[in-house]
């Protein structure tokens, strides 16, 4: 069975990597996913994949989890990530996708805050 033509565009070359890395996600869900991945600058050149995948786990941090509360405390980034690992790893589960080691809590926000 054939994957198809590669995709022609940004939009459609990063929603494919996103539908790959989290099968189960709501479409609603990909469509945030999608436009903070396109709008990010510090994604505009990364490849497909890792665009997804940043957007994915930035969105479900900021999300699904208390993140910005902890931040909002005065928790710092690296204390905040790892405090809300387990509910980020849940969200992602839920959408099919792999979770966060414990040793990479603190890797790069696609849209640092």
């Amino acid at each position: 069975m054939s994957a198809g033509p590669p995709p022609s565009n940004r939009r459609d070359a990063v929603a494919a990597a996103l539908a790959r890395l989290a099968p189960r996600l709501p479409d609603f869900e990909a469509e945030a996913i999608l436009a903070r991945a396109l709008a990010s600058p510090g994604l505009r050149r990364a490849a497909p994949e890792t665009a997804a995948r940043l957007a994915l786990v930035t969105y479900a941090r900021h999300v699904f989890t208390d993140y910005d509360d902890l931040l909002a405390d005065g928790y710092d980034r690296d204390s905040a990530r790892h405090f809300v690992l387990d509910d980020l790893n849940a969200a992602l589960a839920a959408w099919g996708a792999a979770p966060i080691p414990e040793d990479e809590a603190g890797e790069p926000d696609a849209d640092p805050r």
